[in-house]
């Protein structure tokens, strides 16, 4: 049983080192207390597919650094009901059934040019969105203020355990 991570590299605008950002999407899954089996897809994007996902399921105008696509909730736990002790009939045992928990979509692009507004290394700025991404695959939301501190701060404290600017 693995968490399996599924990443590709739909644009030519800037080099992705897929093996490096993967390892970081494991990484803030296990954080996030993902268990496997589950899935997971990294996309590296153009800016003009960023910009149409971004107005067909946000509703919004142009181009944006990252979208995340919930698919799966957490899976049910197994057994009866409501004691959830033994297996149930007809139970199909879930430990093979692996949660889709979702996609994430980045734009190289947009990343890029948030980095020069943030003062901050490409890969810093390429980092921070997969960690954010995988927050909002778990639920986390950053729309009123309280929220985008707590988002914030478990963004910090993820980078701080397994980022490496250096990529080492």
């Amino acid at each position: 049983m693995t968490l399996d991570i599924y990443a590709a590299d739909e644009q030519h605008d800037f080099p992705i080192d897929l093996e490096r950002w993967v390892a970081l999407c494991r990484a803030a899954l296990e954080e996030e207390n993902v268990k496997a089996p589950a899935e997971v897809s990294l996309i590296f994007c153009t800016e003009a597919t960023i910009a149409d996902l971004n107005e067909q399921f946000m509703g919004k105008t142009g181009p944006t650094d990252v979208l995340s696509f919930p698919i799966d909730p957490e899976p049910d736990p197994t057994g009866r009901v409501p004691d959830a002790g033994g297996t149930g009939p007809g139970d199909a045992p879930r430990s093979e059934i692996p949660q889709l928990v979702g996609d994430i979509v980045l734009c190289p692009v947009v990343a890029a040019r948030n980095a020069v507004e943030h003062e901050c290394s490409f890969d810093d700025e390429v980092a921070l969105l997969i960690v954010h991404g995988v927050l909002h695959l778990r639920g986390w939301d950053h729309m009123i203020d309280d929220e985008a501190e707590k988002m914030e701060a478990r963004e910090r404290e993820i980078l701080a355990r397994h980022y490496h600017p250096s990529g080492a």
